[in-house]
């Protein structure tokens, strides 16, 4: 009987301990703690060395850091730390030094341009012939959001071309042979236009669309490559609601004209007109999870009047739950900075556009837009005097709300040197 009893009470105060140390702040610390560090050579310097550059992005105030190997002395290098608690090791950190990542942050309301890679097929279309109404395309297998590159061996990029390939079909009464990229499939398909008989000329069946057009936010550019990143997320075909593969495209200036404003359940929007100018300022070459991406023209100047200084930018395990800043235009062409707050930012080992969750706290944007709006995709973040990330998403159930992805992604999108290189490369 006492043996059992010994047993619950030790149970007990096991189960008290643990309880304990699941709340205990440095405990907590110590679990959040990353497995690796990466420091830029400015604040390696300023800071004095590894320890030091350490203590200050990982926030240890009484925790102790004794370092198990040589101090970092060249970029590049690496050298492990270990953190003790009473002189015990519980965690080792990996900080390696890195060349300093500065990008100038944006904020400015953009036109953007798609040009596709081909046509891409949004529908089908019965075409009344004297046995009735038929869809050849769509007997011949052509799926919607498949992607005509060639028509008989010849490469088509523009409707217009399509049209033409048809006639001649129809001229020659021959078939046409296309070949299609469907998802990461290139397949062959053939078929026979027939005559509408109550339009004029020769149809396939399709419906299809060659470019699409929008707005959105400027997110950075590198001022030496010209090199930059906008958006924050992927630009689908509005009908068929598939990743638009990218021929070529174009970024234009762009005003922002009335806000819809957003409320629970109703995401608002942005609405904005291309300006009249319609200066040309940079070519699009990639379309992908995380916006857009490309060249600037000319001199690579691209000017916010708010930040037009470069900034450097903070990878995940650097951003700190609370207070923030984004830059965006809810007025014409004016960038103005408001006050957000970082809920959470998630650990990332793999690129993932929801990488931290945030939430709209000054009281102008709240009045203006009711928080998160479409078109307020791609504003940049800004914490602690770095760039950390773009805003992506708005929460349908709560407009002040969001997800916004890490900075670090949409630079490896855009070809900008990054510690993921560096990290791949070591």
């Amino acid at each position: 009987m006492n043996y059992q009893l010994t047993r619950r009470m030790i149970g007990i105060l096991l189960l008290i301990l643990l309880i304990g140390i699941g709340v205990n702040e440095s405990v907590q610390k110590y679990i959040q703690l990353p497995d690796s560090l990466f420091i830029y050579e400015k604040e390696f310097s300023e800071a004095g060395g590894p320890v030091q550059a350490a203590l200050k992005q990982l926030d240890l105030e009484g925790l102790s850091l004794e370092v198990t190997e040589d101090d970092l002395t060249t970029a590049g290098e690496s050298v492990p730390l270990t953190i003790t608690a009473a002189s015990f090791p519980v965690k080792k950190v990996d900080v390696r030094v890195i060349p300093d990542i500065e990008v100038v942050p944006g904020g400015q309301s953009i036109g953007v341009k798609l040009n596709s890679e081909g046509v891409m097929v949004v529908g089908h279309h019965q075409i009344p012939t004297g046995k009735g109404k038929i869809s050849p395309g769509k007997e011949a297998g052509i799926e919607v959001g498949d992607v005509i590159k060639k028509i008989n061996d010849k490469t088509v990029q523009h409707m217009g071309e399509v049209a033409d390939a048809v006639q001649k079909a129809a001229d020659d009464k021959q078939e046409i042979f296309l070949t299609i990229k469907r998802g990461q499939e290139t397949i062959e398909k053939k078929m026979k236009v027939v005559k509408d008989e109550e339009g004029e000329g020769y149809r396939m069946g399709l419906y299809v669309r060659d470019s699409a057009a929008g707005v959105g936010t400027m997110t950075f550019y590198e001022p030496e490559s010209g090199k930059y990143g906008a958006l924050g997320h992927v630009i689908s075909d509005t009908d068929t609601k598939k990743p638009i593969v990218v021929h070529d495209g174009e970024i234009v200036r762009s005003s922002v004209t009335s806000i819809e404003k957003g409320a629970n359940g109703d995401p608002g929007e942005k609405l904005a007109r291309m300006t009249e100018d319609r200066k040309i300022l940079g070519n699009i070459n990639k379309n992908s999870s995380f916006g857009i991406f490309g060249v600037l023209n000319n001199d690579h100047q691209l000017k916010n009047n708010v930040m037009d200084e470069s900034l450097p930018v903070a990878f995940a395990e650097e951003i700190k739950e609370g207070p923030a800043e984004i830059l965006t235009v809810v007025e014409g062409e004016k960038v103005e900075k408001f006050g957000i707050e970082v809920v959470k930012s998630f650990p990332q080992s793999h690129p993932a556009t929801k990488g931290m969750v945030i939430k709209v706290t000054d009281p102008k944007l709240l009045e203006k837009t009711g928080g998160i709006v479409q078109g307020m995709s791609g504003s940049p973040i800004i914490q602690n005097g770095k760039i950390i990330g773009a805003v992506t998403h708005v929460f349908v159930n709560d407009a002040t709300s969001g997800y916004a992805c890490h900075i670090e992604w949409m630079l490896e999108e855009a070809g900008v040197e990054t510690h993921i290189e560096k990290r791949k490369a070591s």
